[in-house]
């Protein structure tokens, strides 16, 4: 299970959003080795004057954050990282302007369709 939230100033990442989330959806599956099929993103555009960043940023920076399952290796979540920085400059998102986070959680702590998420056959492997 992979939960994506994208912040990010709304003038700039409204008329991005599929694209974004076809290229992280993307990255996800191709670092993660994440079924096609799945794909959970939630966008929270911010009015400008609700999102302080530093300086040195543009009006296009953007947070990642990934929330997973425990059991992917470093290098998978390495991978995701580095393509996620390349692939999202061709939508004006440069390395300044972006900043990832993954948060990982024990199976046991994730709850989804009537049963703990331990307890659930996925149809993926996780230890990737």
């Amino acid at each position: 299970m992979t939960q994506v939230k994208i912040y990010g100033i709304k003038d700039s990442l409204n008329p991005i959003k599929q694209q974004l989330s076809d290229a992280i959806h993307i990255c996800v599956v191709e670092a993660l080795k994440y079924p096609a099929d799945k794909r959970f993103h939630r966008f929270f555009p911010l009015d400008k004057s609700d999102f302080y960043y530093p300086s040195g940023r543009s009006d296009r920076y953007t947070i990642i954050e990934f929330s997973m399952f425990e059991g992917r290796s470093v290098e998978a979540k390495k991978q995701l990282i580095h393509l996620l920085f390349e692939r999202l400059q061709p939508l004006g998102i440069s390395p300044q302007d972006l900043e990832i986070t993954i948060f990982e959680t024990p199976k046991h702590n994730w709850g989804f369709r009537g049963i703990p998420g331990d307890e659930h056959e996925l149809n993926y492997k996780v230890d990737v």
